[in-house]
Order: structure tokens, then C-alpha cells, then sequence
């Protein structure tokens, strides 16, 4: 079987708008993911066992179903949650379901992140900042989150590459990403081998050309 890749061109566009939808889709799950994670991190390092409880079952939780089922859970349960409590139809977008799936996974995964970066810092930065008089939230905000996430950066562009990764299941709810809309493409063409083949090249390329930015920035930021 020959390949033909001369209908990618007229199928630009299309691919154009999945990778766009992916990279929203990736955006915003790991920028929610990290604020969410952040304070998991918190939750889980507080002195307060209840809060460390709550946050400890919640990535133990969500770190050992997968994403697939993440993703459809909310797509399919939550509207009947919602009428439940409502007692109105309230229906949820397969883009907003997406989102709040990736944000909630992934949350999980930069918890413990974050997490390691925070012990990572000397207790002796703590202890300094309680000496000049600085409150707790003040520590973290100015002193210890700041480091952390320097040293957490390769590790979170890391799990990014991850979940760009992942936003192919999205094609489960019905959601045009790159890969869905590449399948699409090359289905309406008669050349699904083709599309595939660039499809893959170009995950192939973006999370390689990512990765080595990692290990750059790991040599940089190595102490």
C-alpha cells in the first residue's frame, strides 16, 4: 500500500483548530491543576491532621483510577448530581467536563509535586522568616512557594507534556482535539494511515523538542 500525504495541505485548517482545542485544553488543565495542586501541597504540609487527611485522600484517590474514567465521570454523573441538588436540567459542556477533569487528575500529580519542592527548601528558611516576625502565609508566599516552584519546574513542564499527552481522550466525550481531528480527516479522505503518521509526528515532535527544554532547565536550576 502506497502512502499519499498530498491531502494533508487542504486539511490544514481543521488540524489547526484540534491543536488549538489541545493546547486550551492543556493550558488550562495544568494552570488549574498547579493552583489546586498548590494547595493540596499545603493541605497535605499543614500541622492540622483533618486537613492533611483530607488532602492525603484525595491524591490517593484520584492518582489510582484513571483519567479515562475521570473524564467521563464527569461528562455523564455530574449533570445528574446537579439535578439531584437543583432539581434542574444543568448541563455540562464536553469542554468544560474536559477541563475540570484534567484540573482535578492532575491536581493530584503537582500536589505531590509541589509537595517535594516545599521540603526540598532548608527548615532553616522557616525558622529565619519566624525570627524576623513574618507570619506563616507570608513564609510560604515570599520565601519558601517562590524557591519551590524553581526547583519544581522541570518537574512540572514534565507532567505538562504528560497531560498534552492525554488530551486525546477527549475523544471520548466527543471533543475535536488534534488526534480526533486528524482520525476525522483522514476518515473523510480514505487515508486514516497518513493522518495518523503526521499525527503522531507531531506529538512526537512537540513533547521531544519539551522534553529537551527539561533537561536543560534541570542542569540549570541543579544546585
Amino acid at each position: 500500500m502506497e502512502l499519499d500525504f498530498s491531502g494533508i495541505t487542504s486539511a490544514l485548517p481543521g488540524l489547526w483548530n484540534g491543536m488549538v482545542m489541545t493546547l486550551r485544553l492543556m493550558a488550562m488543565g495544568v494552570a488549574g491543576g498547579i493552583i489546586l495542586g498548590t494547595i493540596l501541597a499545603l493541605m497535605r504540609l499543614s500541622h492540622s491532621k483533618w486537613l492533611s487527611r483530607i488532602a492525603s485522600t484525595y491524591v490517593d484517590y484520584f492518582r489510582s483510577i484513571p483519567l479515562l474514567l475521570v473524564i467521563t465521570w464527569f461528562y455523564l454523573a455530574v449533570p445528574f448530581a446537579l439535578r439531584w441538588v437543583t432539581g434542574e436540567d444543568t448541563p455540562i459542556g464536553a469542554f468544560t467536563s474536559c477541563v475540570v477533569a484534567f484540573m482535578m487528575f492532575e491536581a493530584a500529580y503537582f500536589c505531590e509535586i509541589v509537595r517535594a519542592g516545599v521540603q526540598a527548601i532548608p527548615k532553616g528558611q522557616m525558622s529565619a522568616a519566624q525570627a524576623l516576625g513574618m507570619r506563616y502565609d507570608q513564609t510560604m508566599r515570599l520565601i519558601i512557594l517562590p524557591q519551590a516552584f524553581r526547583k519544581m519546574t522541570p518537574l512540572l513542564l514534565q507532567q505538562s507534556i504528560i497531560l498534552f499527552q492525554d488530551t486525546s481522550l477527549v475523544y471520548t466525550v466527543g471533543l475535536v482535539d488534534f488526534l480526533n481531528a486528524s482520525r476525522s480527516s483522514g476518515d473523510i479522505i480514505g487515508r486514516a494511515n497518513e493522518f495518523l503518521i503526521v499525527a503522531g509526528l507531531v506529538y512526537f515532535t512537540i513533547s521531544f523538542a519539551t522534553s529537551l527544554l527539561v533537561k536543560r532547565l534541570q542542569k540549570r536550576f541543579a544546585v
